[in-house]
């Protein structure tokens, strides 16, 4: 068995979105105060003994989650083709984190988006 350890940091933002052709009340004008996991893993620690600093993850995610705080995620390029789902959400944010990970020598492993205390996606990318 390999070892590998594992940071993981949560925030959060407010949006706005529209579901279509689900039916129902997803496909009107709603929002939510989403909260994000962001995980990270390496096989090794730098030489200070940490995977990598919880401020730096911190302010990578809060970057990412500044475009999309108090916005109308429909507008956002990235949905043009794809529905601001909850899953598609956390496929976004993966794949703006990992740009800044493999710098690090960081493997994202997963994001997490909840939309409600009891209902989350989440996105562990392509192994």
């Amino acid at each position: 068995m390999i070892s590998v350890y594992e940071v993981t940091i949560k925030k959060s933002f407010s949006a706005a979105h529209t579901l279509k052709e689900l039916g129902g009340k997803c496909e009107e004008l709603h929002g939510h105060n989403f909260t994000v996991e962001v995980s990270v893993s390496s096989l090794a620690l730098s030489d200070d003994g940490i995977l990598v600093d919880f401020r730096t993850l911190k302010q990578w995610t809060d970057d990412i989650l500044k475009e999309m705080d108090h916005k109308y995620l429909n507008d956002i390029p990235y949905f043009k083709d794809s529905q601001p789902s909850s899953e598609n959400i956390a496929r976004y944010i993966y794949d703006r984190i990992t740009a800044k990970a493999c710098q690090h020598n960081l493997s994202v492993t997963n994001i997490t988006v909840w939309e409600a205390e009891d209902a989350r996606a989440s996105y562990r990318g392509e192994k």
